[in-house]
C-alpha cells in the first residue's frame, strides 16, 4: 500500500510539473471573442510566470487569478462574475469557448501568444474623434431608445474613452481610428463590447455589439456642451413616502430591515445592485475603502443585491464570492433571485418611482428619512465625473452626519 501511495504521488506531481512546464507562455497575448455576423471581439492580456492572467482594457486591468490547468485543459475565471473561459491550450494558442451559464451564453473564443495590435491599422485616420459626442442607442424604436454621451480622446490611430448613460457607463473602450472608422472594444470579465462607427460631417453612425446576444444601431453628433440629466433626478419616492423599508436576508439566512436596531439613528447608505454587474463592482470597491476608512456610531452601509442567478443557493454563493474579493465588511442582502428584471425588482421596493439603474445610490438620515436617490454610477473610465461623484458622494454624507 505505502508503493502504491508512493508511486500515486509520483506520478499526480510528475503531473503538475508537465502541466506547468506546458503552461501558455509568459508575456502578452491577444484575445478575440468569435461573434456572430463573422464580427469579433478583440482585447489584449499578459499571462505571468505564476499562470496569472491580467486583462488590458485602455488604463484599466484586471487581475485573474483563478486559472486551471488538467492535461492540455485549461480553465480561466473571473474572481468575481459568473464568466468562465473553457478551452485547449498549447504554450503559444488556447481555443474554446466562454460561457455564463446561468444566462445560457456561449461565446467561441481564440487566444494567440505575442502583441498583435487590439485592431489592425492600415490607414492614417482622416477624422478627429476627441471630444463629446450627444448619443443615441436604437433611435428608431421608441421601446429600446436611451440617451448617452460619448467622451473620447485620440492619440494618432489611438482611440479611448466611454459611453456614459442615465444609468452607468460603458467601461473603458479601446480601439482605433482607421480612416473615417472607429472601433472600439472592452472585455471585463462580465460585459464583452464592440462598438463600430462611420463618421460623416461631424455625425457618427454605427453599431454596438454586446457579446453574442444583443445588437443595437446608436447615432451621435458632435456637441461639447451636452450634458446628460442629473442623476439625482431620475429615481424618487413616489408621494406619500418619505422613507425606505425592506427585509431581506443576509448570506446567512437571517433577515435584515432598516427597523433593526443597527440602523437606528445612523446615516444609512443603501445599494442597489448586482454582482453580476461590472458598474456595481466598481461601485462597491470605492463603497467598501470609504466605509473602512470612515465607519463609525454614526453611519451604516447596506447594499441589496439582485442576481439573475436560477437559485438561492448559487445567488447566495455569488455574494459570498463578492464579499470575498473586495473584503467588504458591511452586509450584503439577496433582494431577489432568479432575475434581474428592474420591474421585479421594483415589487420589491414600491415606494420607488422605478429601479431604473444597477446601481442605484439611497441616502437616508439619522431619523430613517430618504434625502436623495443617485441613480447610476459615473466609474473610473469617466475621469473628471467619477471625481465629481466622489467629492459630491462625501461632502453629503459629511453633511448628513453631523445633523
Amino acid at each position: 500500500m505505502k508503493q502504491f501511495l508512493l508511486l500515486f504521488t509520483i506520478i499526480i506531481c510528475s503531473s503538475c510539473v508537465n502541466e506547468a512546464s506546458n503552461a501558455p507562455k509568459e508575456g502578452p497575448w491577444k484575445a478575440v471573442l468569435l461573434l456572430k455576423d463573422k464580427k469579433e471581439l478583440p482585447f489584449l492580456f499578459d499571462f505571468a510566470e505564476d499562470t496569472t492572467m491580467t486583462i488590458i482594457n485602455a488604463d484599466e486591468r484586471i487581475e485573474v487569478k483563478d486559472i486551471r490547468l488538467f492535461g492540455d485543459s485549461i480553465y480561466i475565471e473571473h474572481p468575481v462574475f459568473e464568466g468562465i473561459f473553457k478551452g485547449i491550450y498549447s504554450k503559444d494558442s488556447i481555443y474554446g469557448s466562454f460561457i455564463k451559464p446561468s444566462l445560457d451564453r456561449v461565446v467561441p473564443f481564440k487566444m494567440e501568444y505575442g502583441r498583435a495590435a487590439r485592431f489592425a491599422v492600415n490607414e492614417a485616420p482622416h477624422v478627429v474623434v476627441t471630444g463629446n459626442w450627444e448619443t443615441v442607442f436604437s433611435p428608431d424604436s421608441e421601446a429600446d431608445r436611451y440617451i448617452a454621451k460619448g467622451i473620447f480622446e485620440q492619440k494618432g490611430n489611438r482611440l479611448t474613452g466611454t459611453f456614459r448613460t442615465t444609468t452607468g457607463d460603458y467601461r473603458y473602450l479601446d480601439g482605433v481610428v482607421v480612416n473615417d472608422s472607429i472601433k472600439l472594444s472592452t472585455f471585463d470579465g462580465a460585459h464583452a463590447f464592440l462598438f463600430e462607427a462611420e463618421l460623416n460631417d461631424s455625425i457618427m453612425t454605427g453599431l454596438f455589439y454586446s457579446g453574442d446576444h444583443w445588437k443595437e444601431p446608436f447615432t451621435a453628433k458632435r456637441n461639447d456642451t451636452y450634458e446628460l440629466p442629473k442623476a439625482e433626478t431620475l429615481t424618487y419616492l413616489k408621494t406619500g413616502y418619505d422613507s425606505l423599508t425592506f427585509a431581506f436576508p443576509n448570506v446567512k439566512g437571517d433577515t435584515i430591515s432598516l427597523d433593526d436596531a443597527h440602523f437606528k439613528n445612523k446615516v444609512t447608505v443603501v445599494q442597489i445592485m448586482g454582482t453580476w454587474c461590472p458598474n456595481c463592482l466598481d461601485e462597491s470597491k470605492y463603497y467598501k475603502t470609504y466605509y473602512d476608512e470612515n465607519k463609525g456610531n454614526d453611519l451604516e452601509f447596506v447594499s441589496l443585491a439582485f442576481e439573475y442567478a436560477p437559485t438561492k443557493e448559487k445567488a447566495i454563493a455569488s455574494i459570498e464570492r463578492f464579499q470575498k474579493s473586495l473584503g467588504i465588511q458591511y452586509p450584503i442582502l439577496l433582494a431577489q433571485y432568479g432575475s434581474s428584471d428592474k420591474k421585479k425588482a421594483n415589487e420589491k421596493l414600491p415606494m420607488l418611482n422605478h429601479v431604473l439603474s444597477y446601481p442605484t445610490t439611497i441616502f437616508i438620515d439619522k431619523n430613517g428619512k430618504v434625502r436623495k436617490i443617485h441613480t447610476g454610477f459615473n466609474g473610473p473610465a469617466t475621469g473628471e465625473k467619477y471625481d465629481e461623484f466622489v467629492l459630491e458622494f462625501e461632502a453629503f454624507v459629511a453633511m448628513l452626519r453631523k445633523e
